[in-house]
């Protein structure tokens, strides 16, 4: 945690929450209910915590005004405690400021644009016509590729690496070791033997988008691979050629979307999920961790697939009765025609 302090009145109004304690109080850090001390801000989002309230010693709670009641502490009351949480998060994030200016290992084309309120660290590399702009902050060991583009307040942590041709939009997030715009895995096939396709697609991603660690987005084949605003995107994702996706959805780890595929905007996807090409999915639409898409869902709501875990005993006998399904089904079908007959 940081040094700052921070009165309950101050962050009560930042937050735009009703105060009912002392607004005086100075707290100088948040924590979790069971772990906060005194000076600390909690939390209460998930009911299911709601047993550590009574007990904490936080200075204040932020919670929603039906708990209020049971807190013994001051209390920041909000509609959606977990919103205030995550504002409040920022006061105190340790995470060093960078100054402005190229450091002296950095390699910077001459033809490159970096504006002087942006940050390049050591030994990152910007390529010819790539444009930093203001207030971008570019970690160690970093390359942006040719005639790539990195917009005003966006941060790329240390071993981001950008190919030619891509643009990120304003106040975007890209965490350690993604890699965007790498060549689509596209190959025509010719008695066996596999035959590269040349990927002369970009990457477009907007604004206030977040990307994992590790992550990949592979650049189009012919048009751009489009990431829409708002869009987070966990570590260890991979988003093939010429995918879509729209604004504000969300993919936890682990996902993969294949080649062509377009995802609508506010959908859920979770962790480990995997959506084949070609395919559309609409507005809204929520997969459960480790679903296998195989077919376009244009409505929105919510899907799953696959199996949750059971002794093993019993999942070896479901194997087989998976196996016998279309035998059963068949069967089924039979007898189904001989009532109708004898009807």
């Amino acid at each position: 945690m940081t040094n700052k302090v921070h009165s309950l009145g101050e962050i009560a109004q930042a937050l735009g929450a009703e105060l009912v304690g002392d607004a005086d109080v100075k707290v100088d850090g948040i924590a979790t209910l069971q772990s906060a001390r005194a000076g600390r801000v909690a939390f209460l989002a998930n009911p299911a915590y709601g047993r550590y309230l009574r007990e904490t010693q936080a200075s204040a709670v932020i919670l929603s005004p039906d708990m209020a009641d049971q807190c013994p502490t001051n209390v920041l009351l909000l509609d959606n405690p977990y919103l205030g949480y995550a504002r409040l998060s920022h006061w105190f994030d340790p995470q060093p400021k960078p100054e402005a200016g190229i450091h002296p290992s950095a390699v910077v084309d001459p033809s490159a644009s970096v504006a002087d309120s942006a940050t390049v660290g050591p030994q990152a590399v910007i390529e010819a016509g790539a444009t930093i702009a203001e207030n971008v902050v570019i970690g160690a060991g970093c390359i942006v590729g040719e005639r790539s583009v990195v917009g005003e307040g966006s941060r790329l942590n240390a071993r981001v690496t950008l190919y030619h041709d891509v643009i990120i939009g304003k106040r975007c997030l890209v965490l350690s070791g993604a890699v965007i715009g790498s060549v689509g895995f596209g190959f025509a096939n010719e008695k066996g033997v596999w035959h590269r396709i040349a990927q002369v697609g970009g990457v477009v991603i907007g604004d206030d988008v977040e990307i994992g660690a590790n992550t990949t987005i592979d650049r189009g084949a012919l048009d751009d691979t489009l990431i829409g605003d708002g869009v987070k995107l966990d570590n260890l994702v991979q988003i093939a050629h010429n995918v879509s996706i729209g604004e504000h959805t969300a993919m936890a780890a682990l996902v993969g979307v294949a080649g062509s595929t377009r995802i609508g905007r506010h959908c859920v996807v979770g962790g480990a999920s995997g959506i084949a090409g070609h395919l559309e999915i609409g507005d809204q639409v929520h997969l459960t961790g480790m679903t296998m898409v195989t077919r376009s869902l244009k409505e929105p709501g919510v899907y799953s697939s696959g199996l949750g875990a059971d002794s093993n005993r019993r999942w070896q006998k479901n194997v087989v009765r998976f196996r016998q399904l279309d035998e059963m089904a068949r069967k089924l079908r039979e007898l189904e025609k001989k009532l109708l007959k004898r009807a």
